[in-house]
């Protein structure tokens, strides 16, 4: 199923339940890339082994898509532990949280994802629970009201971000292991766009493998839907199998250029060009001129033209980098208000 704007590379899109889960890898071994994290994790996991105690609390953060649901779920196999997966947004009411965890057991693992966006009330609940295993509930009103004390066996919570600056202070602090998750390299994403064509059955040459993973922005979960598209394309267009004129011929259709860059991200870098002149301006007149949400364009497509060297964020704003001009073919010109900053000629 696509987004409802049939935006290929949209990381806020999953895969469907199916394949998502079959894609998934079940252990540490099971992944690539993202080697210091996964070298942390073990040594974590097995210290708690070897001390028969629950896991430390885990914070993972850093874009969408780059495996932070899939650790959780790799934390939980390794450790033998059973998942609990619940959302920041989902978790509306003090009551919601308390009959999450009294249902909870020991070592048992506790997923938040979006965990940036649990209410302030809901926060306070989950301090004591976090690091005391208590829970503190409210019974009554007014000056009849009191408190009752429960005592909670000691479990895990793993949180994700997208936003670690949105997080609260205490929250952030009760979390014994935080790790950035970054964008994968190409070897890695060759791996990852290898291992899954020989769990769904597809047939891929070695170049075809590299051009997915080049225009995979370095995004597990965007490599893996492209992999789909081209899988589709290959079985409609050609015999089957994944080539390198197969894959590049699918994603021209797809509008996906050779960086990985699709039609929202160059138009984009066009708003900041030749509307205001290759910046700086604001990121919600960027949204307005695209008609595409700030916090969507900060957390989805901001990240990788960062990575590329495409923008840049000033005190005074978004600006695009000679880079960005080269890629899009635009001549540009060093401004002379001593900004610094290049002007479409």
């Amino acid at each position: 199923m696509m987004p409802e704007d049939g935006r290929l590379v949209d990381k806020t899109h999953k895969l469907s339940d199916r394949e998502n889960i079959a894609l998934r890898p079940k252990v540490l071994d099971d992944m690539v890339g993202q080697d210091r994290v996964r070298e942390n994790l073990r040594i974590i996991i097995d210290a708690a082994k070897s001390r028969n105690e629950p896991l430390d609390h885990v914070l993972f953060y850093g874009p969408p898509g780059l495996g932070k649901t899939s650790l959780a779920y790799v934390i939980a196999n390794e450790a033998k532990a059973n998942i609990r997966i619940t959302a920041g947004p989902s978790i509306e009411r003090a009551g919601d949280l308390a009959a999450i965890l009294t249902h909870l057991k020991k070592g048992d693992i506790l997923f938040i994802d979006e965990v940036h966006r649990l209410g302030k009330a809901i926060e306070e609940i989950l301090y004591p629970a976090m690091e005391d295993f208590v829970l503190d509930i409210v019974i009554g009103k007014g000056p009849a009201a009191k408190t009752v004390r429960l005592n909670l066996p000691r479990f895990t919570v793993i949180g994700a971000t997208t936003r670690l600056a949105l997080l609260a202070g205490p929250l952030r602090d009760r979390f014994g292991a935080r790790f950035r998750l970054d964008f994968y390299d190409q070897e890695a994403m060759e791996s990852i766009i290898l291992r899954a064509t020989q769990l769904l059955g597809v047939e891929i040459v070695p170049e075809g493998t590299s051009e997915i993973a080049k225009r995979s922005r370095g995004t597990p979960r965007v490599g893996l839907r492209l992999l789909r598209r081209v899988r589709d394309f290959a079985e409609v267009r050609a015999d089957g199998i994944i080539t390198a004129e197969v894959t590049h011929d699918a994603l021209k259709l797809m509008e996906i250029d050779d960086l990985g860059l699709d039609e929202i991200d160059r138009r984009i870098l066009r708003t900041i060009i030749e509307k205001f002149g290759g910046g700086p301006v604001g990121l919600d007149t960027i949204a307005a001129a695209t008609s595409e949400d700030s916090s969507t364009i900060m957390d989805v497509y901001e990240p990788y033209l960062i990575q590329l060297g495409f923008i840049d964020r000033t005190p005074r704003g978004r600006i695009c980098t000679v880079h960005a001009y080269n890629h899009l073919n635009i001549d540009y010109q060093e401004d002379n208000d001593n900004s610094g900053q290049k002007r479409l000629l």
